[in-house]
């Protein structure tokens, strides 16, 4: 219904006419008809009766007995006379009422006109004699009226007309199979199956399978709706035996049991069925391959589109990265020109200070010497050339210069007073130093962690405990297994104090020993240098070599061997270390003058030399064996 919009009424002369409020907008409703009038005008045309056929009988309850007529009954009734009425529930009900034209689609109304019929026409008192002799009643159930009323008590009741129609013997439970003649004639095939198995659906709505032109929706519908199909068909009809035949409540029970374990496998091959059906409509089904297609061919574009895409961003940033680089290669010239200016300026200006400082050096060097060092004896003479040759190490250019100047502008005496006096302080200002040295070594090695009563069992790290933790250390790398087990062992087996270690001391120690600043580093270095020139018995430089060749002493070869033995044996290189290694494996010792072939391998190398580093090497690989094996033992 649409509303009609009309204009409002003209008022009279001398009156206004006022607003009170809006017409509200036109609405279209949609109007479904219903009603017996229109059931009436359905019937008529689904019969083809005119308007004068049920005029004045809609509402009367004759009138479901005055149409007869407007059903199409089974017209030959020789299929009665082969029933047995034992047989009764293998009959065909419909068939046996004259409707199995109409079958399912019959209402309540239309089998009982039927049933009312049949009852006239062959109740054994009504019959009519053929061939003008009366066929003869059958007593009890013999008689074929039975199958008849046995008919009407299953499709007169409902819920047993719905447990006969769920075995209709004439619906074709068959489901076409996949094959190309499925496919290439998919709808003709598939479409009156899914319209005659949609009668089973609990659902009033079931779509149906459509064309070719459905969209993607619409499938997926259908599918889905198919594939969560819920079905009323039941097979109670199919029971082999009747609750109501047990003699007692337990046989009865056992009955019910038995058919309902029989139903349940029935409905589950029914399921199967649908799904099945379903299955092979999918697979079959020409537009969900194209679907397929048109999903495989967007994918394909939205990964070319995004491969492009990335393909861009990366050549945008490799642009970007180009321009930054080159950016950075410029800077990077330009900061390295101008550092390579500040190096040349600094060179100069260190090259110029150096000058100066060798030249106030060997100004100095020249004043002593001429004034004999300001010495009255020889032994200070010794003692004072070894203070000039600290005065030059120590001081700065600017104080040797002042220095050189008041030596240079006093006489003998007040300059021997200068001198003696330069020498007090740097004196004084050396032992300073090493105290302090002393006092910071001290205290860290009383701090916690470090030294003392704290550590070692309650006993002091001797300097020869120190120097074997030092040497474990590097022996046994990280990653050994129980690496301060093993240095723990290690120091025991190899320490004459006796004082046991455990690896708690070992950690304690070590981490300590990291946490020494250069100073300390310094004064323990050197304190194992002492140690090894009392252990080699080695004598110092200035008691190696008489004061009189002191002199000259840096262009002697004397000064050089001198040197050699206060330094000790000159340490082993990655390189020179891989030489040997490899020399040791190339020529075994069966092999004719091995060590000189050895020695030629290491260049700057002599034989002596890599037969000690060879024993050192073997010395270490039994130790550390030994203190891991210790450890194991443990």
């Amino acid at each position: 219904m649409t509303g009609v919009t009309s204009l409002p009424p003209c008022s009279p002369d001398g009156l206004k006419t006022k607003v009170f409020g809006s017409l509200s907008a036109a609405v279209t409703v949609r109007v479904e008809p219903v009603g017996r009038w229109f059931e009436a005008h359905l019937h008529r045309r689904h019969h083809h009766h005119n308007l004068s056929h049920t005029s004045g009988s809609l509402g009367s309850d004759s009138s479901s007995d005055s149409s007869d007529d407007d059903l199409e009954y089974d017209e030959d009734d020789s299929m009665l006379l082969t029933l047995d009425p034992k047989e009764w529930k293998n009959q065909d009900h419909y068939a046996v009422l004259g409707l199995s034209k109409v079958r399912t689609e019959a209402t309540a109304d239309d089998i009982k006109r039927a049933y009312k019929r049949m009852v006239l026409k062959h109740h054994p008192d009504k019959r009519k004699p053929k061939d003008g002799v009366s066929k003869p009643r059958q007593s009890g159930d013999d008689d074929y009226f039975t199958c008849i009323t046995r008919a009407w008590e299953t499709l007169g009741n409902r819920t047993k007309r719905r447990s006969y129609d769920s075995v209709d013997p004439s619906f074709d439970d068959s489901i076409p199979s996949v094959n190309n003649n499925s496919k290439e004639n998919f709808f003709k095939e598939f479409t009156k199956v899914f319209k005659r198995n949609a009668r089973w659906s609990k659902k009033k709505r079931v779509p149906l399978l459509g064309d070719e032109k459905a969209t993607l929706e619409e499938v997926n519908k259908f599918y889905n709706s198919w594939y969560d199909f819920d079905s009323w068909r039941e097979f109670s009809y199919l029971d082999e035996e009747e609750k109501e035949k047990g003699e007692n409540r337990e046989e009865r029970r056992w009955i019910e049991r038995q058919n309902k374990t029989a139903r349940q496998s029935r409905k589950k091959e029914e399921t199967a069925r649908i799904r099945q059906l379903v299955d092979n409509a999918y697979a079959c089904d020409p537009r969900i391959k194209r679907f397929k297609e048109e999903e495989k061919e967007k994918k394909a574009a939205e990964k070319k589109a995004k491969q492009e895409a990335v393909r861009a961003m990366q050549m945008e940033k490799e642009r970007e990265k180009r321009e930054a680089m080159e950016a950075e290669r410029l800077a990077k010239e330009k900061e390295e020109e101008e550092a390579k200016a500040k190096a040349q300026a600094a060179k100069k200006e260190r090259e110029a200070a150096k000058k100066i400082l060798k030249k106030e050096r060997k100004m100095l060097r020249d004043i002593c010497k001429k004034n004999e060092y300001y010495a009255e004896s020889d032994a200070d003479r010794v003692t004072h050339m070894a203070d000039v040759e600290t005065l030059c190490d120590r001081l700065s250019a600017v104080n040797l210069q002042s220095l050189n100047e008041s030596l240079s502008k006093a006489d003998q005496s007040a300059a021997a007073e200068i001198f003696s006096k330069q020498v007090s302080g740097m004196h004084a200002e050396m032992e300073k130093e090493r105290q302090e040295d002393l006092r910071k070594l001290q205290e860290a090695q009383s701090s916690k962690g470090g030294g003392g009563a704290s550590s070692g069992g309650g006993k002091n790290w001797s300097n020869e405990e120190v120097q074997l933790l030092v040497k474990a250390v590097k022996m046994f790398p990280a990653g050994t297994v129980s690496r301060y087990e093993v240095i723990a062992n290690f120091i025991n087996q190899h320490s004459p104090s006796g004082n046991s270690k455990t690896a708690k001391d070992v950690i304690n120690k070590t981490k300590n020993l990291q946490k020494l600043d250069s100073a300390q580093k310094e004064e323990v270095n050197k304190r194992a240098f002492d140690k090894f020139e009392q252990t080699k018995g080695k004598a110092k430089k200035h008691d190696v070599m008489a004061p009189s060749e002191r002199l000259d002493v840096a262009d002697t070869a004397e000064q050089k061997k001198a040197a050699e033995t206060v330094e000790g044996p000159k340490p082993w290189s990655t390189d020179e270390q891989k030489r040997l290694e490899q020399a040791l494996k190339t020529y075994p010792a069966s092999t004719k003058d091995r060590w000189d072939r050895i020695a030629e391998t290491v260049p700057g190398r002599s034989k002596k030399e890599c037969m000690l580093r060879y024993k050192e090497l073997v010395e270490m690989v039994k130790a550390k064996k030994a203190a891991q094996a210790a450890v194991g033992k443990k």
